[in-house]
């Protein structure tokens, strides 16, 4: 509970002693009352009348939080008294409507957790598909080859004819499976970035194949290099560089398309020149080996060898764009930060009303309005509220935290991933 929460909680008045600007918190589930919070602050005169309407005795409210005091009537405190039954739509003919629209929104959500499970499910088949293409690449590299072009293919055909498909990666990593999953991550970032450049469906295929090999020259470097949790010397930084090469040695006999190959060979060059391993500059390097540029960069700074020096997406997003943007095409990384949005999939948040959540997925046409799961202990963490921002004009997000300040129950309730999920939908992107 938030420490101001702490100091409010014992503060109750009349149902008669309701206003608008008082922030007030409804001890009821959720299912006994038609709005989208359990607490929140009063902004209209039907807002007073649905509270009134619900049966409360009296009502819980937040003085630090309010803009105003209570209408006077004598303010009570102490313990709760316990509410009478909450008024049903069958008592109160005027909720009717409200608790309709509730339901409406608990079946859109419904729906929307139907979307999410079927989007693993796919996922976790294409991780399958990654995890034996990495293998089949030395003995079998034409099996290789047609593994990631199907991968892809069923990226892209989501991305560029289905509106409603959604794209969520990924499950937590195990040992020796950082680099395929890396793969994955890497290639639907790009393709998510790909898409809002309008880059042609070819140029797309190419481009996912390219960042599905991207780091393939990995496998030959030691471990120590691997998973080194502090900073490489120059000699071990040398290399570590050495994986561009090694790629291109491995991807021999896949028989790629020039363009894939490019995105292989290039997606370490930098725009200002600093990149590896030739130093190209700008125009030098391909578009589509700097649109994989970025989404691999992403990718690093949210899911490192170490856990512990992971970025949020947020902080990662602040990064690419504050410190580094010389690095990239300045007309893509801008795209980038729209698509993803200000708070990416994965950021937990801390809204307006106080209520904590989990950014799922990002609204490009409204940034500060994302999907945001969230966490009330008083919801069964099967049936989580899940909340579209853009539905609740006065919701707002307060600032970003990082998992390790949940309590242990919020964490448990949330589930932030050890390594960031992209959870991405078409249809939010193109709205």
């Amino acid at each position: 509970m938030n420490p101001r929460d702490i100091a409010d909680a014992t503060v109750y008045i009349a149902p008669s002693q309701l206003c608008i600007g008082l922030h007030v918190h409804l001890d009821l589930t959720w299912t006994e009352h038609p709005f989208a919070f359990s607490n929140f602050k009063i902004r209209t005169l039907d807002q007073i009348a649905t509270i009134q309407g619900l049966g409360l005795n009296r009502v819980r409210y937040s003085p630090s939080r309010s803009d105003t005091e209570p209408l006077p009537a004598g303010t009570l405190t102490g313990d709760p008294a316990i509410p009478s039954s909450p008024a049903s739509p069958a008592s109160r003919p005027d909720l009717s409507a409200a608790y309709e629209a509730k339901r409406g929104r608990q079946q859109r959500l419904e729906a929307y957790r139907a979307r999410i499970a079927a989007c693993q499910d796919q996922l976790a088949a294409f991780g399958r598909t990654a995890r034996e293409m990495e293998q089949n690449l030395r003995s079998r590299p034409a099996q290789a080859r047609d593994q990631a072009a199907q991968i892809v293919g069923s990226m892209v055909d989501s991305m560029l004819v289905d509106a409603d498909i959604a794209v969520h990666l990924m499950a937590d990593q195990h040992a020796g499976q950082r680099l395929y999953h890396h793969a994955l991550n890497v290639t639907v970032l790009a393709l998510m970035l790909g898409r809002d450049l309008r880059l042609p469906a070819a140029a797309m295929r190419d481009m996912g194949v390219g960042t599905m090999f991207h780091d393939i020259g990995m496998q030959d470097l030691p471990s120590r290099i691997l998973q080194a949790r502090d900073k490489l010397t120059a000699p071990e930084r040398a290399l570590y560089q050495q994986h561009v090469a090694k790629a291109a040695d491995a991807i021999a006999k896949l028989g790629l398309t020039p363009d894939a190959r490019r995105v292989i060979a290039e997606h370490h060059e930098h725009a200002d020149g600093t990149g590896y391993p030739s130093r190209l500059k700008g125009p030098q390097i391909s578009r589509l080996a700097q649109v994989a540029a970025i989404a691999d960069q992403f990718d690093e700074l949210c899911n490192p060898p170490d856990p512990a020096q992971a970025l949020t997406p947020h902080e990662a997003l602040s990064t690419l764009y504050g410190q580094r943007r010389e690095r990239f095409d300045a007309a893509a990384l801008m795209t980038f930060v729209r698509c993803m949005g200000i708070y990416p999939p994965g950021t937990i948040v801390e809204m307006s009303n106080g209520a904590l959540g989990m950014v799922l997925s990002v609204n490009s046409s409204r940034p500060l309005k994302p999907t945001v799961v969230v966490c009330d202990l008083l919801v069964p963490k099967s049936q989580a509220i899940v909340v579209d921002l853009e539905q609740e004009p006065e919701t707002s997000i307060l600032r970003t935290l990082r998992p390790q300040q949940l309590t242990a129950e919020q964490h448990d309730y949330l589930s932030p991933r050890r390594r960031v999920a992209y959870y991405f939908t078409a249809e939010a992107a193109a709205a």
